[in-house]
């Protein structure tokens, strides 16, 4: 069993892995989205957070050991993945900014929709599964932009920054659903979405910040 002080040292990959998973997790998308919608019908919440959570696990681990194996190719493509992933964290931050600074609300598309339909939990599980393994979007979150980033802390530092990262998307979807299914309609407020629109992009940029750093710094 690993001691503390062993366990110390992977503490600051840890917690970027953290920070980076709550910063991609927390923009308004198709998974967050369908967890709220199923938080206000107040039907499945909780099974499809879990089967949220124990999907990104997955594409994390893919990711993580996936851009392993790349990163050992060579110096330039390693330097070109995290640059890359610096580039996309920015304008990410930047697109979240411009919501924050914006007078409308992100849109939510709650009030648009007919009545809801009620799910049984199979029906809520495959659900889950479709906006987790058939979204792009979390595909490019977790698998692509996270595994990038975890080349920065070399090995065995990128599993504990792929730890960190799953950590983020167990604490974010169990927050979220609990948070949506106590709140209900209190958090279509305007002023809720633009504060988080606005510690996205802080925590966008504070991300893009440590990797460029990282990538700079011999």
């Amino acid at each position: 069993m690993p001691t503390l002080s062993a366990l110390l040292p992977m503490a600051p990959a840890f917690n970027a892995g953290l920070a980076l998973s709550l910063s991609l997790i927390m923009a308004l998308g198709a998974q967050n989205t369908h967890v709220i919608r199923m938080g206000l019908q107040g039907q499945h919440v909780l099974l499809t957070a879990v089967v949220c959570i124990a999907s990104d696990i997955l594409l994390i681990g893919l990711g993580v050991l996936a851009m392993a194996e790349l990163g050992g190719l060579g110096a330039g493509l390693k330097t070109a993945l995290i640059g890359g992933g610096v580039v996309f964290l920015l304008v990410y931050g930047a697109q979240a900014f411009a919501r924050f600074r914006a007078a409308a609300p992100a849109q939510t598309d709650h009030n648009a929709e007919p009545a809801w339909v009620p799910m049984n939990r199979r029906q809520a599980t495959l659900a889950a599964l479709a906006f987790a393994w058939l979204n792009p979007h979390a595909w490019l979150d977790t698998a692509v932009l996270i595994g990038t980033a975890s080349l920065a802390w070399g090995i065995p530092g990128n599993a504990a920054f792929g730890a960190g990262a799953a950590a983020g998307s167990a604490l974010w979807f169990c927050a979220l659903s609990l948070g949506v299914f106590w709140l209900g309609r209190r958090l279509q407020s305007p002023a809720i979405w633009r504060a988080l629109d606005g510690m996205v992009a802080l925590m966008m940029w504070g991300t893009a910040l440590a990797l460029l750093w990282d990538l700079l710094t011999p």
